[in-house]
């Protein structure tokens, strides 16, 4: 048996329920990882308010959670490319907020040396959706200009970074007053406070939009991407309709397969060992406080990351 986080019914943080389950054994193509961190991404409390029933629909009970890192516990049937001991980090799909979990191979990598738990964990989910959107899906170049939109958040702060380290000519992005300095020691050189200016009066000819916060957002940043360029929207599907009247291409994030590869996540992973990128953690919590912490994800208005810290 094993300690895990359950949802039972849809509802609001208090749904989250420490419980005792069976722990799972690992099929062929997995391996059984005991988990020292998971990442809290905001998808998990919509989807515990049931916010995406209509086209994803979750078996109940379950338990939330992929962004993992942990220790491999137990090699499944076939599996060669990992053994017992060795630290891995990536995505699970059977719940990551438990003592342990399994995850299939190609969706993890070997964590170096250098990278704590708590970073790794960071990754998947953050990480590999800035990284994909911006260059699978974006193709952004350097000489480009970007506007990266909620740069403070847990995917905003690495899109930043990246396109810092991709040669972009200049990186603007919209904070909060209180990240504006955070958000400038990234690499954006222009950071605009979304509370006091509307970034439209003040922004244009823009060569790559990452939209992190979508709905008027998404519709107002459409206005000032540059003919030719791209706007890629985390949360929706942009209007087809609109993006050809200005001239523009516009589509909703849509990550290769398998996602994330254990080819990206090392590459992530590189890049924070050895090109200075870095994450932001905003708050750990036990496991058995992730009401407080899917709370505070709520709130939306956090720095960085929130990490349940499990062994």
């Amino acid at each position: 048996m094993m300690r895990a986080i359950r949802v039972s019914q849809y509802g609001g943080p208090e749904q989250l329920k420490l419980e005792e389950v069976p722990r799972p054994e690992p099929q062929a193509g997995e391996v059984l990882i005991r988990v020292h961190a998971v990442g809290v991404l905001p998808m998990e409390w919509k989807l515990r308010r049931g916010l995406f029933q209509g086209r994803m629909p979750l078996t109940l009970p379950y338990i939330p959670g992929s962004a993992i890192a942990g220790g491999v516990e137990q090699v499944g049937p076939g599996v060669e490319t990992f053994r017992v001991g060795q630290a891995v980090f990536g995505r699970t799909s059977k719940g990551g907020y438990a003592e342990y979990t399994t995850a299939a191979i190609e969706n993890l990598a070997l964590k170096p040396e250098g990278l704590s738990f708590v970073d790794a964990a960071t990754i998947s989910g953050g990480a590999t959706v800035a990284f994909s959107a911006l260059f699978e899906n974006a193709k952004l170049q350097a000489g480009q200009r970007v506007l990266i939109h909620g740069a403070a958040g847990g995917v905003g702060l690495f899109a930043v970074q990246f396109a810092r380290w991709k040669g972009a000519a200049e990186i603007i992005a919209t904070a909060s007053a209180q990240n504006e300095a955070f958000v400038r020691a990234l690499g954006a050189q222009t950071v605009i406070n979304y509370a006091k200016t509307r970034f439209e009066d003040v922004v244009h000819d823009i060569d790559v939009v990452l939209d992190t916060i979508g709905g008027e957002t998404l519709t107002r940043s459409m206005q000032v991407v540059k003919p030719g360029g791209i706007l890629v929207s985390l949360l929706e599907e942009p209007s087809q309709e609109e993006a050809t009247r200005l001239g523009i291409r516009a589509m909703s994030n849509k990550p290769s397969f398998p996602w994330p590869s254990t080819e990206l996540l090392q590459t992530i992973a590189r890049l924070m060992t050895e090109e200075g990128v870095k994450t932001e953690i905003a708050r750990t919590f036990p496991l058995h406080e992730a009401a407080q912490a899917h709370t505070l994800s709520e709130t939306g208005h956090g720095r960085g990351r929130i990490v349940l810290l499990i062994h």
